[in-house]
């Protein structure tokens, strides 16, 4: 089902089998670079989500897709896969609807921004249908080396944190505490060059993060947990947002 177009792009839902492995198939070779290239990146919690592809109009190239899990409210958190890797209790007693934004990726041979402010209209979209009131996941950082993102995770300490009420405890057995460990005024050329883009995206709008890394060596990336309250969004962006909707 197409959600909508724009510009080059039109965004659609998975419908079919072939559509989840094409989705996989993007994400195993953004995910997973030097791998054999047949691959698939799957696991238990894609039956369970709604994949979003966004696609080139003409000729129908999948460039970009991410899943999303809507959850009722904070009682159900410990459904989602952030819970394998943080201590989420601190969002138990969230209210409002929350959805969990996951895998996102971008085909790797493709570069034009408007890619990803596509994906965000559709994201747009969601909360306004489902009514959603927090947005989280897991951002990534490439590879697991936490020395090439200190300025990065320096900025994150001191302008990001997320509230200490809903702060996640630590669960994995294998992070950097950024947040304790680090001692440095950032160089924020240095640190917005090395920030990921989407994890940029949410922190333009409000969002936070929690204040230790997980080091994910099976996926060779380093992940700090994101939150995002839709009310917290800047009026001049929900415009911005809105009008990519449509």
């Amino acid at each position: 089902m197409e959600v909508f177009r724009k510009g080059r792009y039109s965004v659609r839902y998975a419908g079919s089998d072939a559509d989840l492995q094409a989705a996989q198939r993007l994400r195993w070779l953004a995910f997973r670079p030097g791998a054999a290239e047949d691959g698939v990146d799957a696991d238990r919690f894609d039956p369970l989500c709604r994949h979003v592809l966004v696609e080139e109009r003409a000729g129908g190239r999948l460039v970009c897709t991410f899943r999303f899990m809507l959850l009722e409210g904070g009682a159900e958190i410990s459904q989602s896969y952030s819970a394998q890797y943080y201590g989420l209790s601190g969002l138990g007693d969230y209210a409002g609807r929350m959805v969990e934004m996951g895998r996102f990726c971008i085909d790797p041979s493709c570069h034009d921004a408007d890619i990803l402010r596509v994906a965000w209209g559709a994201m747009t979209r969601v909360v306004q249908q489902e009514r959603v009131d927090l947005l989280f996941g897991c951002s990534s950082f490439k590879g697991v080396d936490t020395g090439d993102y200190l300025d990065a995770f320096a900025v994150l300490k001191a302008r990001h944190l997320a509230p200490k009420r809903w702060l996640p405890a630590v669960k994995a057995p294998n992070v950097f505490r950024y947040a304790a460990r680090l001692r440095r005024k950032p160089d924020m050329r240095a640190a917005m060059a090395k920030m990921p883009p989407l994890l940029k995206s949410y922190l333009m709008m409000g969002g936070w993060v929690s204040d230790h890394a997980v080091v994910d060596a099976e996926m060779n990336t380093l992940h700090v947990f994101t939150g995002l309250e839709v009310r917290a969004i800047p009026p001049g962006r929900v415009r911005l947002l809105q009008d990519i909707a449509g």
